[in-house]
C-alpha cells in the first residue's frame, strides 16, 4: 500500500514500540493512539513522521481524530492484566473502531489475536493444545478476551478488509538495538497452525517487520481470514 499512513493501536507495549520503530524506519507516516504518551520512547518522539494522539479506548472523539488521518490500521491490542479485566472491553472497542473506519473511509485493518482461537483449517499440535489448555486454566479472562476479539470481527467488521493474525510467543525487547537485531531473525510463516513451517514463536522485531510488509503488500490473500503468524521453521537469519 504505497504511501500508507499507519494507525498503530497498542503502540506503547513492547511489540507496539517495535512496530513504531519499523514503520518509521521504512518512512511511513505513523499515528500512535495511546493512553499514556510518556511511554513512547524518547528516541522516537522527535521523528517528524510520528504523530501521537492521546485517548482512552472509550474516547470516541480521539479515536475518530486518529482514524481520520490513517489509511490502514494495525492493532496489537490485548489485555495487559488478567485480574479484573473485562473480556468485553476489546469487543466493544472494535465495534466502535469499525464504525469510525466506515465513517472515514478506512478499509484495511490487521489485528492481533492468539492461537487460543481455533480454526477448522488448523492441524493438530500437541504443543498448542498444552499451551492453550494452560492459558484457559490459569488466565481464563485472557482466554475469553481472545475469543471476543475474534468474534468482534466476525460479528461487526462487514464491509471492511480485515485480517486477524494469530500469534503465540513473541519474545524480545523493544529498545532500538534489540529491534534491529530481532527484525533479521529469519523469514515469517503465515498460514495455518500445524502446517509445514509453522513454529510456536516469533521475535517482536520480526513480527513488526512482517506487519509492515503486510501494510505495504496488502496481504489480499488473508482478507477476512485469521492466519497464524510465526517464525518460519529452518529459515536462516536475513542478510
Amino acid at each position: 500500500m504505497a504511501g500508507a499512513k499507519v494507525l498503530v493501536l497498542g503502540a506503547t507495549g513492547p511489540a507496539g514500540i517495535c512496530l513504531l520503530r519499523e514503520c518509521l524506519y521504512r518512512n511511513h507516516e505513523t499515528l500512535a493512539f495511546v493512553r499514556n504518551p510518556s511511554k513512547i520512547p524518547a528516541d522516537l518522539v522527535p521523528n517528524p513522521l510520528l504523530t501521537v494522539i492521546k485517548g482512552e479506548l472509550t474516547d470516541t472523539d480521539a479515536l475518530s481524530t486518529a482514524v481520520a488521518q490513517a489509511t490502514v490500521v494495525v492493532s496489537l491490542l490485548g489485555p495487559n492484566t488478567m485480574r479484573g479485566f473485562n473480556p468485553e472491553t476489546y469487543y466493544d472497542f472494535y465495534k466502535a473502531l469499525f464504525q469510525q473506519m466506515r465513517v472515514h473511509g478506512v478499509r484495511r485493518i490487521f489485528a492481533m489475536s492468539t492461537l487460543s482461537y481455533p480454526l477448522p483449517e488448523d492441524s493438530f499440535s500437541l504443543k498448542r493444545l498444552l499451551i492453550v489448555g494452560l492459558v484457559r486454566t490459569v488466565v481464563p479472562l485472557g482466554y475469553q478476551t481472545v475469543f471476543r476479539i475474534c468474534q468482534a470481527f466476525l460479528d461487526h467488521a462487514d464491509g471492511l478488509d480485515w485480517t486477524v493474525y494469530r500469534i503465540a510467543g513473541i519474545p524480545g525487547a523493544s529498545d532500538q538495538a534489540s529491534w534491529r537485531e530481532d527484525r533479521e531473525d529469519g523469514e515469517a510463516f503465515e498460514g495455518w497452525v500445524g502446517a509445514l513451517g509453522w513454529t510456536m514463536s516469533q521475535r517482536r522485531g520480526a513480527l513488526a517487520r512482517w506487519l509492515v510488509d503486510a501494510v505495504e503488500d496488502g496481504k489480499s490473500q488473508w482478507i477476512r481470514k485469521m492466519p497464524a503468524v510465526s517464525r518460519l521453521a529452518g529459515s536462516p537469519r536475513r542478510a
